[in-house]
């Protein structure tokens, strides 16, 4: 059950580089269940040290599914620039809704 802070997308950048999204209702607490405990992802445990990379605090369950779906879709030039502020969540959001628009305007193949 979510808190009253909703739901949050977050990216932590792993000790080789690499770069993991998830979603939460509580980033402090999935943080330290990465770092700590086996309910952390198995991506993580392998590469560890974590730092926390971006944090954005989302509305509901299903807002935050859709944000870290669009953002697991982003090479990793994208991601760094949505960390670093040069990409916004707005943005990559909606690039996300046009291209859904796109293909279902386009005419069937036959």
């Amino acid at each position: 059950m979510a808190d009253a802070f909703g739901w949050h997308l977050y990216m932590l950048r792993c000790g080789d580089g690499s770069l993991y999204t998830g979603i939460t209702t509580d980033v402090e607490r999935r943080i330290d269940e990465h770092r700590n405990s086996r309910r952390g992802a198995r991506y993580l445990r392998s590469r560890r040290p974590i730092e926390l990379l971006y944090s954005a605090q989302l509305g509901d369950r299903s807002a935050a599914s859709v944000a870290e779906y669009a953002v697991k879709a982003l090479d990793k030039s994208q991601k760094e620039a949505l960390a670093a502020g040069r990409l916004s969540l707005r943005d990559v959001l909606d690039r996300r809704e046009s291209l859904q628009r796109d293909r279902a305007n386009r005419a069937p193949i036959r």
